[in-house]
């Protein structure tokens, strides 16, 4: 087994002898057990993280520097996977190609989309169908032999969810979260000058309609394309006003709270912009059972942690990026 490995291990790191000045076309960045992770796997796997940063980022020289430090985490969670492989064959713990469909189906009714939808927006994001649910069947696996391994090992009491909601609290005010809702309107790549133009047309008759006192959360709901947004009026929840791309500073500037501002063209989208009102914090009461459940998860999250640390002091673990 071992001269097999060292074998592929050559193999994956060969360099073509007859160029003047050597490519490395691959090699191995990683060894978890005696199981290599390639560099491409690395990029490959990266794929969709860059793509979000490109739509964010225009400027290629940033990009281009952003690049190692997302190669490191994919890297990371990519060890981590491996890890968790290797837990789950020991415990004979698997995930069916009928927990993945069960699981994908729970998805799109939380979204109240479509499956096809589901995939469609996972495509998006650079993943096909078969890696889409790849990675649905990790988070399972993962989830599966957390549920087993560790659920007994955490206890979380009133206290500590007070605890957590006295932290959160004191993150929020100091952090002077904005909500912004966000409609988005994607551009097609390859569309046709008339097809960009109509785009932009629409963002701005959905702008206006808003302003004209139409309710902004239907508009949302009927016209926008980021499925994880359509039953929330377009929020994903307040966040730092630091946190926001420029353009989308600049358009949250320009308005007050409950007003619309003109469309902004961020990447591949036109996206329409409406600042909600202020709201109050709720009292530790009113979100108990919440705050007791993030209380559990960063203490699930803990003990994951921990665990995973077991498992590679026990695993035979080189990081060679």
């Amino acid at each position: 087994m071992r001269r097999l490995f060292a074998a592929a291990a050559a193999l994956a790191t060969f360099v073509a002898p007859v160029v003047a000045h050597a490519i490395v076309v691959e090699r191995v960045v990683a060894v978890v057990g005696e199981r290599p992770i390639l560099l491409s796997d690395v990029r490959y796997r990266s794929k969709p993280v860059l793509l979000r940063i490109a739509a964010q980022t225009p400027n290629p020289a940033e990009l281009a520097s952003l690049e190692p430090e997302v190669y490191k985490e994919t890297l990371n969670r990519m060890v981590d996977e491996r890890l968790v492989e290797i837990a789950a064959e020991k415990a004979k713990v698997s995930v069916s190609a009928k927990d993945i469909d069960d699981a994908i189906a729970k998805i799109a009714q939380r979204a109240q989309v479509s499956v096809d939808q589901v995939v469609s927006e996972a495509r998006r994001t650079g993943l096909s169908e078969q890696e889409y649910r790849e990675e649905v069947r990790r988070q399972l696996l993962e989830g599966n032999l957390v549920q087993l391994r560790l659920r007994g090992r955490v206890r979380v009491t009133e206290d500590d969810a007070r605890a957590t909601y006295t932290r959160l609290v004191a993150q929020i005010q100091k952090e002077n979260p904005i909500e912004a809702r966000i409609l988005a309107l994607r551009v097609i790549p390859d569309s046709t000058k008339e097809q960009e133009k109509a785009r932009e047309t629409l963002a701005f008759d959905l702008a206006k309609r808003a302003r004209d006192g139409e309710d902004f959360c239907k508009i949302v709901t009927d016209y926008t394309d980021d499925v994880d947004t359509r039953t929330t009026c377009g929020s994903r929840g307040a966040q730092p006003f630091a946190a926001y791309l420029p353009e989308l500073q600049k358009a949250i500037a320009s308005v007050k709270p409950g007003e619309t501002a003109e469309p902004v063209h961020v990447g591949e989208a036109w996206l329409v912009v409406q600042v909600a009102k202020a709201t109050t914090l709720p009292a530790f009461e009113a979100v108990k059972d919440a705050m007791l459940e993030r209380a559990q998860n960063e203490a699930l999250d803990k003990q994951r942690r921990s665990w995973l640390e077991e498992i590679k002091k026990q695993t035979y673990v080189d990081i060679r990026l």
